[in-house]
């Protein structure tokens, strides 16, 4: 029998956030007990961090370089199959909720604009049986209240906190989903990412007082950025979606499925929380993320259910570039050679395989790109590339190598040790591979 399958995806959250990866606060004890009885993913790497890329990545399973999808505001490619695509084929109801943001780009008569309107059905990335979804979630809504597009391109008011919201809406899916056939549902939050139009976090309310003694994170240093103000609130959008994810847990088992629901939970990225402006190119932005550091790219995922059981933790690297492949091949799916990754139940297996590494294309802020290896990361940029219009560039120079095992704040820049050479050298033969299997063929990297 094929699982049901949940992708529940928040947006800009760290790794540090769960209290199974070591937040002393009980933020997540909903998702502690998924990896209790699943996987945690204690090495699990963003390929892409901004919001619309990573979320193109995750449909298709390929990289921004050959979806086109390099920055926000980059539709998906309508001819790009798409994870929905595979499992409509397979059988399954396919739904959607929440923050979809790939739709609005350049289109046939120009610049499509669906930042506040119906996403139409052939942008939808093939989800066909239920979608309650805006192109971008904030702009239609705020911490609370909003509304939300059908699948019939009806405007749907809610009101409330809107991770409570948008979780009622994958609900009501769960709860009418025909029981003959498998599903595919996934519920894509925006919490904790800021809200733009306030420059804040927006937790529930109370979260200032109930997460004000919060640990600080090592990363984070004082009087820099914003997190000194932020932080409770930010707990408090990370406890609303493990509340949540247990409603949704709860829901599966009222309907009598869920020892036969896979249950994914990840983030597209992490948060900085503006302490790294200073990567920052001269023609390029930031505020929370885009760049290469531990903060910003290492996400938060942990798998429960039908192949993912045990509790035991895997150690070992892994890609959300996996991710669409993992889903398929849960689902028996047949997968082309060009969809990218490796199937997580390759590596978890007895004798899988096992990553050297992972690879992160990097764009906003600067151009970039990065080899995160198990003890070292490489970091090359496009010197003078406008990294906001540009998608890649034909010659890179190394930027940073940091030993992440004994430098894990990545302090002390060794590209320029000679006593690294050797490193350095076979972590410039790695991203050169990777940067070939993107469809980056054109590629060279210059000492620094």
């Amino acid at each position: 029998m094929k699982p049901n399958i949940i992708f529940f995806m928040s947006d800009q959250q760290r790794f540090d956030t769960l209290s199974c990866n070591g937040q002393p606060l009980p933020v997540t004890p909903n998702i502690d007990a998924a990896a209790v009885r699943g996987i945690n993913f204690t090495n699990a790497f963003t390929m892409q961090p901004v919001c619309g890329p990573a979320r193109a990545c995750l449909q298709t399973g390929l990289y921004p370089t050959q979806t086109g999808c390099f920055m926000n505001g980059h539709a998906l490619p309508p001819d790009c199959k798409g994870i929905a695509h595979y499992l409509n084929d397979a059988g399954y109801q396919t739904a959607y909720a929440g923050k979809w943001h790939l739709a609005s780009g350049d289109g046939p008569n120009g610049y499509e604009h669906y930042e506040k309107t119906a996403v139409p059905a052939e942008k939808r990335g093939g989800y066909k049986d239920y979608w309650m979804a805006s192109d971008v979630l904030e702009f239609t809504s705020h911490g609370y209240d909003g509304y939300v597009h059908d699948i019939d391109g009806k405007k749907v008011k809610f009101k409330g906190y809107r991770t409570d919201c948008i979780t009622d809406f994958a609900i009501d899916f769960i709860k009418s989903a025909d029981n003959g056939r498998p599903f595919f549902l996934f519920l894509s939050h925006i919490e904790p990412h800021h809200q733009n139009d306030r420059n804040r976090f927006e937790g529930p309310k109370g979260s200032k007082e109930k997460f004000k003694n919060f640990a600080k994170p090592a990363d984070l240093p004082p009087g820099k950025g914003d997190w000194e103000k932020q932080y409770p609130d930010y707990l408090g959008c990370c406890e609303a979606l493990d509340r949540n994810f247990g409603r949704v847990a709860d829901a599966l088992k009222e309907k009598g499925v869920f020892d036969d629901t896979l249950l994914i939970y990840t983030s597209d990225h992490g948060c900085h929380f503006k302490t790294l402006l200073s990567e920052r190119a001269k023609k390029g932005f930031d505020d929370y993320k885009r760049n290469s550091f531990e903060n910003t790219i290492h996400v938060p995922l942990v798998i429960s259910g039908p192949g993912f059981t045990g509790g035991t933790p895997y150690n070992g690297l892994v890609s959300l570039i996996d991710l669409p492949r993992t889903i398929l091949t849960a689902a028996g799916c047949e997968i082309g050679d060009e969809m990218r990754g490796i199937a997580i139940q390759d590596m978890i297996k007895n004798d899988g395989i096992e990553r050297e590494d992972v690879y992160v294309q990097i764009s906003e802020c600067y151009m970039g790109r990065a080899v995160r290896g198990k003890q070292y990361k490489y970091v090359a940029e496009a010197i003078g590339a406008d990294p906001v219009h540009e998608s890649g560039s034909g010659v890179f120079t190394e930027k940073y190598l940091f030993d992440i095992i004994n430098d894990p704040l990545e302090k002390n820049n060794l590209i320029n040790d000679e006593n690294y050479d050797n490193i350095k050298r076979h972590m410039k033969e790695r991203l050169l591979f990777h940067a070939k299997d993107a469809g980056e063929d054109k590629f060279m990297i210059h000492n620094c």
